[in-house]
This record gives structure tokens, sequence and C-alpha cells, in this order.
């Protein structure tokens, strides 16, 4: 039996991966801010998988957290972590984000230094029981910052620089990092979307994160055919990419 913990656990893509885990005998602790509505999420997976514990805990990355204590309840829950996916975030409004710092602050720390801090402490964690997997969901967003999201690319480019040395750091303690980089995801988060070609379901992007921590890949485009797009999107001169409105 592997156990699991999941923040941000109410989000869409998070659900689908709690199934996946249970369905594969996982133990679950789940953390979210809407508590009411994360119980009624593990009651559904208790009934669905009766031979696994499913436990909930609140969390909300828009306040200052006291990590040390949330691990202190996670340890009374489940004496190991074999995988910790950290898959919360939001979406902030551009334009709000450059009148008004509060917004900009708090999408940064929602979006990236949360992230970070989470990371930070169950890493140590796995530094002592020497195994584990970290998987954090990202963005494509943060492959290069666009004049109509670069605050919410900033978080998760800051991200991706961190889980790169975090990966490189642990790698020799047999503990393994992956980098998830979705595209567009059909999700409450993005339900007002007009949705097209590019759009994935949350059912395919789970599947593919659950694949890429069975396979050890180190970071994840999810669908595939993201990683070709950024590549020509990191790849537009400087000099072009300010004048192209992205």
């Amino acid at each position: 039996m592997k156990n699991a913990v999941i923040f941000g656990a109410s989000s869409t893509i998070a659900l689908k991966v709690a199934d996946i885990l249970a369905q594969n005998g996982y133990n679950l602790v789940l953390l979210a801010r809407n508590l009411e509505c994360l119980q009624l999420d593990a009651q559904n997976l208790r009934v669905k998988y009766q031979n696994i514990q499913v436990n909930t805990l609140y969390y909300d990355a828009s306040t200052i957290v006291n990590m040390p204590e949330i691990i202190n309840q996670v340890k009374k829950i489940m004496p190991s972590i074999d995988l910790l996916l950290v898959a919360h975030g939001n979406l902030p409004h551009q334009e709000l984000c450059q009148k008004n710092w509060d917004d900009e602050y708090n999408s940064l720390l929602v979006n990236g230094l949360s992230v970070i801090q989470i990371c930070h402490y169950f890493a140590n964690v796995m530094l002592a029981q020497k195994y584990g997997t970290i998987a954090v969901i990202s963005s494509v967003a943060g492959d290069r910052g666009r004049q109509s999201n670069y605050n919410y690319g900033t978080a998760k480019g800051m991200i991706n620089t961190y889980l790169s040395g975090l990966r490189s750091r642990l790698f020799k303690d047999n503990i393994h990092v992956l980098t998830v980089l979705p595209g567009f995801v059909d999700t409450k988060m993005t339900a007002s979307f007009k949705k097209g070609i590019l759009w994935a379901t949350p059912e395919k992007v789970a599947q593919d994160i659950v694949n890429a921590v069975k396979k050890k890949k180190n970071t994840l485009y999810t669908p595939f055919f993201w990683r070709y797009i950024m590549l020509i999107i990191k790849s537009v001169p400087e000099r072009l990419f300010k004048k192209l409105k992205l």
C-alpha cells in the first residue's frame, strides 16, 4: 500500500489524479481550502474504493501557512509519503495585477511562493525517508512571459526554475521531481474560456501525470504537442516577440 499527499485536491485535475491513485491502491491525504466540498469528494472516493484510506486537511495557499504543523498532521495519518502532488493555483486577471500590487502579490503567493514552500518542507521529509516523488502542476505559461498573462507566467516560471534545481539536488537521494506543464485544460478555472482544438480534458492530463510519475519523467508537457508549440514560441527573437499580442 502506497501513500500520496495532494495539495489543491479539490481542483479538477487533482481529483482525477486522486481517483486514479485510489484505483491503484494509494492511501490519500487531500488538502484544500473548501473543506466541506473536499470532504464530499473524499467520501465519494471511500465509497468507490473501500480498500484505501482517504483523509482531508484544511489548506489555504493565499494565507501565511504553518507548514511544519501541516506536516505533523500528515505524519499522524500516514507514516511515510510515496507521492506529493501540488495542484493548487488560480488564474489572475492580468490588468488588475498591473494596477493593484495586492492582486499581483496574491497571484505570486498562490501560484508560486506557496508551492515552493510546500516543496521545501516535504523535500526534507522525503530526504529523511530516502525515497519519494514530488510532482507539481505548473504551466506552459512559465516558459516565456506573454503580455496577456505574464504575472501568472512569472509565478510558474519561478516554480519551474526551483523544481529544476530541486531535482538535481535530490536525485542522488532517490527522490524524483516531476514538473507538469499543461497547456489549455477544460477545468473549473477555465470554464469561461472558449474551447478549441488545443484544449485537453482533465482526465487526459491526470492520466499523463500518473504515467509520468511511474516512468520517473523529469518534465511532462501535456498534451505532448505543447512541447513543440512552446519550442516555437521560445525561439522567436525578443525584438519580434515584444510586438506580438500573445
